[in-house]
């Protein structure tokens, strides 16, 4: 279209997202929001690196609503243009909107919690989180929110600035944040998962949308078939359940929701000797 800027060309096809590939490959989000008393997640990568998720003192770790707000956040980084800085300014009620969710005094303090633990929450790799700057498997400390700050609405209030818990519960407000340095890096280098957010949207359960981010990536490593062992696919979702029965039941679903929008052919769990795997027949790209 003639005179279009290169911003509204990005929402004309914002429909795809560029994510860091090494964030969605590890687990980050708890697919629960209930309170837990597990304060942090640990996982080794098939290369022997670790990685760890720690939650803020007195806080959870982040689960399926903070998973919704992270793919907001990037949709949104990717439609302004992926600024240099990492700032995004946006007004709580639209963020909630683009979300899909209600908007209510509810879900504005689900918003500031999520935000919250997006700032607070810990991400450490000993080598288990892979910097495409410098081509080597990384030891680094971040979260996914380098800052948060929101201020009230209201004109006479602009000049108060304050974190997220010290705002009134039901009260909309502006919010800035700033994306991490690190997440930014690999982005900016390309070394990326396109995701399309409607198909993400269309997924009615976290556990489906959590697998389509994981099949996604083993799609960007250039496979149209995928087999992950399910001891391992219940750590990089991750899952609570342990038994190969139990993890069965909770990724049947999930597994006729992707085949139903196209995004996977099939998806075959067997054993095979005394372990078990699940086979991923990938869908056609959209």
């Amino acid at each position: 279209m003639v005179g279009m800027t290169a911003a509204a060309k990005r929402r004309l096809h914002a429909r795809t997202v560029p994510f860091d590939r090494s964030l969605e490959e590890l687990p980050v989000f708890r697919l629960s929001d209930t309170s837990s008393e597990e304060a942090s997640i640990t996982y080794t990568t098939d290369e022997g690196g670790r990685w760890r998720v720690l939650a803020s003192p007195g806080d959870r770790l982040p689960g399926t609503f903070d998973q919704d707000v992270y793919v907001e956040l990037m949709r949104r980084y990717h439609e302004s243009g992926e600024p240099a800085d990492g700032a995004l300014s946006f007004t709580l009620h639209a963020f909630l909107r683009s979300m899909g969710r209600q908007v209510d005094g509810r879900t504005y303090e689900q918003l500031r919690g999520a935000l919250t633990r997006l700032e607070r929450t810990v991400l450490q790799s000993e080598r288990g989180y892979y910097d495409a700057a410098t081509s080597a498997n990384a030891d680094v400390r971040f979260t996914v929110l380098a800052a948060v700050v929101v201020e009230r609405r209201r004109a006479s209030e602009r000049d108060q600035l304050a974190l997220f818990p010290a705002v009134t519960a039901g009260e909309p407000g502006e919010a800035r944040v700033v994306l991490s340095p690190v997440i930014r890096q690999n982005l900016a280098a390309r070394h990326i998962v396109p995701l399309d957010i409607t198909h993400y949207l269309a997924l009615a359960s976290p556990v489906a949308r959590r697998l389509y981010r994981l099949i996604e990536a083993a799609r960007a490593a250039g496979t149209v078939t995928w087999r992950v062992g399910l001891d391992r696919l219940r750590e990089q979702l991750p899952l609570s359940q342990r038994y190969p029965s139990h993890l069965q039941r909770v990724l049947q679903p999930a597994h006729d929701m992707l085949k139903e929008q196209g995004l996977i052919r099939e998806a075959i769990v067997r054993q095979h000797q005394r372990e078990w795997f699940v086979d991923y027949v990938l869908g056609a790209r959209h």
